[in-house]
C-alpha cells in the first residue's frame, strides 16, 4: 500500500495540522501498516485494528503528550506507536532491542503509564488529573479502558474515588470505554451519535446546569433529575456510571470519525469526570480477523496478510498449556468434584475443551483475579475441588486472598500457574519470575515444579490429591517433548530423585531447567537431582547430596532471591552443613522482550551459561564420555 500520507507524519503534531477531511484516509494507511509490520514479526492483531480510528482521533483532538493517554492493558497501542515515532522501528516489534509490544514510559513521552495488565488505567489516569490540579496545570488525562478491564473490580474501585471531589478539587479525567463485544444497529447508532453530541455539547451542559438552578428548593427538582436519568438510562446504559458522579456519554460508533472527533472535542473542554462509552470491532478492517476475533486476537509469528493464519506443515509439540487442559478433563472425569475456575483466559490456559464438556464445572470469573482465589476458598469449604487456572504474573495481584483466604484456612485449592519463568515477546509485565519465591514463603502451601510434559500432568495429579493449598509452575510453550503418560500416578510428595550420578559437583535441578542441568552435568562429570518440589523441599536429599558432594548448584527460571535456591540453603544451614552453593536464576532486574532461548542464554540459564558459571566458581573438571542421561 502507498503510505503517502502516514510517511508525512513524524508526531501527532503533524496529524493535528492535517485536514479533518484527511483523516479517514489517515486511519486507512495505519490499519494497513499496522497489518503489514505485525505479519511479519507476529504481535497482538485484532485489537489494534480495533483502536485504529479511536488513536487517531485522541491524537487529533488531544494535545499530546501534554495530555495524557493512559492505554489500559496496552495490547491495543501499536496505532499509537505508528504515529507517535516510532513507525520504523516496528519492524523490531517484541524483538530482543526493538520496541516492547505495551507501552513504556522508557521507550517514548507519549507512553506517559507502562502497562501490561488490565484495569489499571482509571487509577493512573486519576492520579494523573489529580497532580495536574494539585501542580496548577491545565492538562488533561484519558484512560482508555476495554470491556473486558471493566470485569476488575479495581477499575471500579478508581470510578468510585475519582468521581468524588478531594479537599474541593476534582481531576479532569475522561474515561473512554472501548467496548468490543456488542454491535450498534443503523438506527440505534444514528440516534446514539445524535445524542452524545448533544449531551457532550455545551448547550446540552448549560441547558442543564439552568434547569437545576432554576428547579432547585422546589418539588420538581427531584422530578427532572429522575425525568433526565431515566431518559438517558432508555437508550443509553449510563445511568451507573452518572452515579459514580461521571457524565456519561454514548454509546458512538467508535470507527466513526465524524461521530468521534466532535464528541472528543465537547468532552475535552469540560471540566470533572467524564464517560465516552465507544463501541468497536475488534480486528476492525482485516475480514478474517473480524470473522474470528478470538483466533485472530494475536500471531504467533510470520504470516501472509492475504491468506491469514496456516496450520504448521509440522504438528507442533504438545504445550504445557495443552498438558493441563487434557489433565482437567481426566481429572474432572474421575472425579465430580472438581471445578475448573480461570480468571477470563479460557484459551489461554487450555480450557476450551473442559468448558465445552463440563460447562456446569466451568467458571470464567472475568478478570477479577481476586475473586478467583476467594471464590475457589469458597467452594473448597463446601468440599468441591476448585482447579484455579491462572498464569503466574496474574496471581500476583490476588496475593492477599491466596494468603488470607486459601492458605490460613489450609483449604484443598489447586492452582495451576502457567507462563511461569520467562515467557519471551511480552517481557517483563507478563514473566512469571516470582511465583516461587511469593508463594514458598507462606505457611500450608505446597509449590510443585515439573520437569517435563509428564512431570506436569503428574504433578498435577498429585497436587490434586494433596488436602491443602497447592501451587503447580509450569512454563509457554513446550517441554522436551516427554509424551504425557496417560496413567495419572501420585508422586511421592516432598521427594526429588538422582537423576544423574556423578562426583564433586551436585546440581539441584527445580522444573524445566533440568535438561540443560543434565547436558552439563554430563561434560563435567556432575551430580543432578530432580528435585520436583520447592515445598516441601527434600531436606534429606539435599543433605545426602551435600554430604557426598564438594559443591551444591542450585538452578531455577525464577528470581535467585527468595527462590528455591534460597529453601535449599536454609535447609542446610538448619542441618548444620557448611558447604559452597551456587545459586542459578534469573537476576535481581526486569528481562526485557525477546526471544526465550535468547533470553535464557543472556541470563546464563542455557547449558552453556550454566556451566561456564559452574566452573568459574569451582574450576574446570575434565570431559567424561558417558551416554546422554535417560529422560
Amino acid at each position: 500500500m502507498d503510505y503517502t500520507l502516514l510517511n508525512s507524519i513524524a508526531s501527532p503534531a503533524d496529524l493535528r495540522r492535517l485536514p479533518r477531511t484527511e483523516l479517514r484516509k489517515l486511519a486507512d494507511e495505519v490499519r494497513a501498516y499496522v497489518l503489514e509490520s505485525v505479519s511479519k514479526t507476529g504481535g497482538h492483531l485484532g485489537s489494534n485494528l480495533g483502536t485504529v480510528e479511536l488513536t487517531v482521533a485522541l491524537h487529533y483532538v488531544f494535545n499530546t503528550p501534554e495530555d495524557r493517554l493512559v492505554w489500559d492493558v496496552g495490547h491495543q497501542t501499536y496505532p499509537h506507536k505508528v504515529l507517535t515515532g516510532r513507525r520504523e522501528r516496528m519492524s523490531g516489534l517484541r524483538q530482543l532491542g526493538g520496541i516492547s509490544g505495551f507501552p513504556r514510559r522508557d521507550e517514548s513521552e507519549y507512553d506517559t503509564f507502562g502497562t501490561g495488565h488490565s484495569s489499571t488505567s482509571i487509577s493512573a489516569a486519576h492520579g494523573m488529573a489529580m497532580a495536574a490540579k494539585l501542580k496548577g496545570e491545565n492538562r488533561k488525562a484519558v484512560a482508555i479502558i476495554g470491556d473486558g478491564s471493566m470485569t476488575a473490580g479495581m477499575a471500579f474501585e478508581a470510578l468510585n474515588n475519582a468521581g468524588v471531589a478531594h479537599g474541593g478539587l476534582l481531576g479532569d479525567v475522561l474515561v473512554i470505554l472501548n467496548d468490543n463485544d456488542m454491535s450498534i444497529s443503523p438506527p440505534v447508532g444514528a440516534l446514539n451519535k445524535y445524542l452524545a453530541r448533544l449531551m457532550s455539547g455545551s448547550f446540552y451542559a448549560a441547558a442543564r446546569e439552568g434547569a437545576k438552578s432554576v428547579l432547585k428548593n422546589t418539588p420538581l427538582y427531584e422530578f427532572a433529575r429522575k425525568f433526565e436519568e431515566h431518559t438517558k438510562g432508555m437508550v443509553v446504559p449510563g445511568t451507573i456510571f452518572e452515579e459514580f458522579g461521571f457524565n456519561y456519554v454514548g454509546p458512538i460508533d467508535g470507527h466513526d470519525l465524524d461521530s468521534l472527533i466532535p464528541t472528543l472535542e465537547n468532552l475535552r473542554d469540560k471540566k470533572g469526570p467524564q464517560f465516552l462509552h465507544i463501541v468497536t470491532k475488534k480486528g476492525a478492517g482485516y475480514k478474517l480477523a473480524e470473522a474470528d476475533p478470538v483466533k485472530y486476537h494475536a500471531a504467533s509469528g510470520k504470516f501472509d496478510p492475504a491468506v491469514g493464519f496456516v496450520k504448521p506443515a509440522t504438528p507442533p509439540k504438545t504445550t504445557f498449556t495443552q498438558v493441563f487442559g487434557d489433565w482437567l478433563c481426566d481429572m474432572a472425569e474421575a472425579d465430580p468434584r472438581l471445578v475448573g475456575i480461570t480468571p477470563a483466559m479460557r484459551e489461554g490456559s487450555g480450557m476450551v475443551e473442559f468448558h465445552k464438556r463440563y460447562p456446569q464445572r466451568y467458571h470464567d470469573v472475568g478478570i477479577a483475579e481476586q475473586h478467583s482465589v476467594t471464590f475457589a476458598a469458597g467452594l473448597a469449604c463446601e468440599g468441591i475441588k476448585p482447579v484455579v487456572a491462572i498464569y503466574s504474573t496474574f496471581l500476583q495481584r490476588a496475593y492477599d486472598q491466596m494468603v488470607h483466604d486459601v492458605a490460613i484456612q489450609n483449604l484443598p485449592v489447586l492452582f495451576a500457574l502457567d507462563r511461569a519463568g520467562l515467557v519471551g515477546a511480552d517481557g517483563a509485565t507478563h514473566a512469571g519470575n516470582y511465583d516461587i519465591a511469593y508463594t514458598r514463603c507462606i505457611p500450608n502451601m505446597a509449590v510443585l515444579t515439573p520437569a517435563d510434559e509428564n512431570e506436569c500432568r503428574q504433578a498435577l495429579y498429585t497436587g490434586f490429591l494433596h488436602d491443602g493449598p497447592v501451587t503447580v509452575r509450569y512454563p509457554r510453550g513446550a517441554g522436551v517433548g516427554v509424551v504425557p503418560v496417560k496413567a495419572m500416578t501420585a508422586q511421592p510428595w516432598g521427594k526429588g530423585e538422582v537423576r544423574r550420578q556423578g562426583k564433586r559437583i551436585a546440581i539441584l535441578a527445580f522444573g524445566t531447567l533440568l535438561y540443560p542441568a543434565l547436558e552439563v552435568a554430563e561434560r563435567l562429570d556432575a551430580t543432578v537431582a530432580n528435585m520436583r518440589f520447592v515445598k516441601p523441599l527434600d531436606a534429606g536429599l539435599v543433605a545426602e547430596l551435600a554430604r557426598t558432594h564438594d559443591a551444591i548448584v542450585t538452578v531455577e527460571d525464577g528470581c535467585v532471591m527468595g527462590g528455591a535456591g534460597s529453601a535449599v540453603t536454609e535447609a542446610l544451614n538448619a542441618a548444620g552443613i557448611a558447604i559452597p552453593v551456587l545459586q542459578l536464576g534469573l537476576p535481581d532486574e526486569f528481562v526485557e522482550h525477546g526471544d526465550p532461548a535468547k533470553l535464557m542464554s543472556l541470563c546464563g540459564l542455557d547449558a552453556a551459561g550454566i556451566e561456564a558459571s559452574i566452573v568459574k566458581r569451582f574450576g574446570a573438571k575434565p570431559q567424561v564420555v558417558r551416554s546422554t542421561a535417560a529422560r
